[in-house]
């Protein structure tokens, strides 16, 4: 890390590295505590002194945990964790605030919202719903479908993390009351989410009518360390880059399946030709 950034000296850099995932930081919590606490560490040490003039970091939704009050708000609390994943992330905020108080470095940790669309985590749910649903397989739907999640795609999430890099937060330089700008440090968190939640079995909806297929389904009840609903309050991000992630749905979801059926397709090929 060192000498990556002694040989590019980076003006703006945008930290994505993480181990993602709600259920497997109950398998596997060192995993979490290494990748986004020392690997985040590790990258702000560095930084520090190099003239950086912002660092972006990935952080999430998750963090919110135990927050009964819809739409999530950066000023909201964040001490009520309801997993380890969100527990390390809430780590990683509060590592990055006082590096960013004590080295002066401008900080964004942009909390993301249910990111989907191509070349995401193949653990994520629509992944298992597509595949179930083209194998005539059952998919298992949690909360009996009825949590809420403010669905993410990954161009709207592009466009606002690349319109970002250019509002480095600045001590004392608040743009409204709802700003969550640290009073001490050039840092600050935003929310990447469009504020317009969907139900589960409305997402599973249009899973279905993109691949002109019925899904059979397996209700089931929460999982550990689920909430029952997420939901964006964006009028920060409208100020800071002028926009809000606004692809529908059901728009999102027909690019998905449009770009997953050719890549499985030749990800099939790939392994018979190996084999």
């Amino acid at each position: 890390m060192r000498e990556i950034i002694a040989d590019w000296s980076p003006e703006i850099v945008i930290h994505l590295a993480a181990q993602a995932g709600v259920r497997y930081s109950m398998e596997n919590p060192a995993a979490y505590l290494s990748s986004n606490l020392i690997g985040t560490q590790t990258l702000l040490e560095e930084l520090k002194g190099s003239g950086v003039r912002h660092i972006l970091i990935a952080s999430t939704s998750s963090t919110y945990g135990g927050n009964a009050f819809l739409p999530f708000q950066e000023l909201h609390p964040t001490h009520q964790p309801m997993s380890l994943y969100a527990a390390t992330k809430i780590g990683m905020e509060a590592l990055a605030h006082s590096y960013s108080h004590l080295w002066d470095l401008p900080t964004t940790c942009f909390r993301f919202f249910t990111v989907y669309g191509p070349w995401g985590r193949p653990d994520m749910a629509l992944f298992k719903f597509v595949n179930a649903i083209e194998r005539d397989e059952p998919i298992d739907v949690y909360g009996y479908g009825r949590m809420m999640r403010d669905f993410t795609y990954i161009d709207d999430l592009v466009h606002a993390v690349e319109r970002l890099t250019e509002t480095a937060p600045a001590r004392g330089e608040r743009i409204g009351a709802h700003d969550s700008l640290s009073t001490i440090a050039p840092y600050r968190v935003v929310n990447i989410g469009g504020g317009q939640p969907v139900q589960l079995l409305d997402f599973i909806d249009a899973v279905e009518q993109a691949l002109g297929k019925n899904a059979r389904r397996n209700m089931l009840p929460m999982q550990p360390g689920d909430v029952v609903a997420t939901s964006a309050d964006a009028r920060l991000l409208r100020d800071l880059i002028g926009i809000i992630p606004s692809t529908p749905v059901d728009l999102g979801v027909a690019k998905f399946v449009e770009w997953f059926l050719p890549y499985r397709h030749a990800r099939s090929g790939e392994a018979l030709l190996a084999g």
